[in-house]
């Protein structure tokens, strides 16, 4: 990645003490991080500054979650290092958000200030509707005051320029909250029946019950993070589809302007 990431449409050049502002860690983490290599070094600019972009921002929250769900910097490791070569500050900003729905964090309450410094940008009353329809964040009887989902709200304010209509992002968060529901169903009634059940029908000694619970807590990230490659590879391949489709349909409304055979 070059020194200027784009986030939310701007460009995002940081200082390591910006950096570690936004991220809401101090200068010595970040630099520990990079000793460490799970953050990507500076690019050195006039009297050897160190700039950092969007990556930066992202894997750095990214490795911020992971520490919170207790996994120890070698596992931190190789979390990162199985994250496609090619992944964007969004697939990484789409991980955190993955990481922090394993144990949710309880909303926080912060006043408008608070939350466009988290933001990095000024927030017009139309961002903040479309922040809410993503779950991002609630509204609350002070106009001032939000209620944010600490995981959500990067992702959030990653895409809030993307020109997609406010209906048409509550009309897919209701499709992505009905279908986990449903998925999660699923898989509860798949691990019950084939694993739970069989497992207390042999009679198990209490140790090897607390076993089998502690295993379940440590399948729970494992599932999830299988959902949500499974569903970023369908999304990329559904819109790689559209995308060939419309220019099909192009070709077909104007034959003149294809390329020849």
């Amino acid at each position: 990645m070059g020194v200027e990431g784009v986030e939310a449409g701007v460009e995002v050049r940081l200082t390591v003490d910006e950096l570690a502002a936004r991220a809401g860690v101090t200068v010595r983490t970040v630099r520990f991080y990079g000793t460490k290599g799970l953050l990507p070094p500076p690019v050195l600019g006039a009297r050897r500054v160190g700039w950092y972009g969007a990556e930066h921002l992202d894997r750095l929250g990214l490795i911020e979650e992971l520490q919170r769900q207790g996994l120890t910097l070698a596992a931190i490791e190789r979390y990162l290092a199985r994250l496609p070569q090619d992944s964007t500050p969004l697939d990484l900003a789409i991980h955190r958000a993955l990481v922090a729905s394993w144990t949710p964090e309880a909303p926080e309450e912060v006043e408008r200030g608070q939350l466009e410094r988290r933001a990095g940008r000024r927030l017009s009353e139309e961002q903040l509707d479309r922040l809410a329809a993503m779950g991002a964040l609630e509204r609350t009887a002070d106009p001032e005051v939000f209620r944010v989902d600490p995981g959500l709200l990067p992702l959030g304010v990653r895409i809030l320029d993307v020109p997609i209509p406010l209906e048409t992002l509550l009309a897919a968060r209701a499709v992505v909250v009905e279908h986990s529901r449903a998925t999660a169903r699923e898989l509860q009634r798949l691990f019950r029946e084939t694993v739970w059940r069989p497992f207390r029908e042999s009679e198990p000694e209490p140790d090897d019950v607390e076993r089998m619970k502690a295993l379940t807590d440590h399948i729970q990230p494992m599932v999830a993070q299988a959902l949500v490659t499974a569903f970023q590879k369908s999304l990329r391949e559904e819109l790689g589809e559209d995308v060939e489709e419309g220019a099909e349909e192009d070709v077909e409304r104007d034959p003149g302007g294809a390329a020849a055979p």
